[in-house]
């Protein structure tokens, strides 16, 4: 494998890191209405677990109050079910064929929780970030002592150099994304 291709498949896998990190977040609760914070919640729909986006339409309609249209008025208390059960403590009304959800602004306390959570996230996010530094520095290592198509020592070096840039970058994006969450 020449540097390269081990350069751009670890700034594509790196990526996937900060992603999966941009993913999760998008689900806490922080005090502010976001549809995100309901898209992914399970409803037992008809036997099948199904996400609540593919069933309803999520909107905010004011700042700390989420909406959710059944596309089938018929699942709506299997919708309600599942936000109350979902963990995030939320209380769904349903008004006619709308549920109305108020999204309170989390407790001190409840806020120290998220400021852990988003840590522990985004660390996880950069350790999964190193792991790919420490899999490219390996396969570069790798070709190095390859004998049939043996990498320049110099060449070696300067794509090390490169993906310990890489490395930065990335680790100093996911404390960006996470204090943002924090605040």
């Amino acid at each position: 494998m020449d540097l390269d291709t081990i350069i751009l498949e670890t700034d594509e896998r790196m990526q996937k890191s900060t992603d999966y990190l941009q993913r999760e977040l998008r689900g806490l609760r922080t005090g502010r209405a976001s549809t995100a914070l309901l898209e992914y919640i399970k409803v037992d729909y008809y036997g099948s677990h199904t996400d609540l986006r593919e069933l309803a339409a999520i909107s905010v309609s004011e700042a700390t109050q989420l909406v959710v249209k059944p596309f089938d008025p018929g699942a709506k208390h299997e919708i309600v079910r599942a936000i109350e059960t979902s963990g995030l403590g939320l209380n769904p009304m349903a008004d006619g064929n709308i549920i109305r959800i108020n999204v309170p602004a989390p407790s001190s306390e409840r806020r120290k929780q998220l400021v852990l959570q988003v840590k522990k996230l985004a660390e996880e996010s950069k350790v999964a970030v190193r792991n790919e530094r420490r899999e490219a520095n390996k396969a570069i290592d790798a070709a190095v002592a390859d004998k049939k198509n043996p990498i320049p020592e110099d060449s070696a070096k300067s794509a090390k150099e490169d993906i310990d840039e890489m490395t930065k970058k990335f680790c100093d994006a996911l404390d960006v994304v996470a204090v943002k969450k924090c605040t």
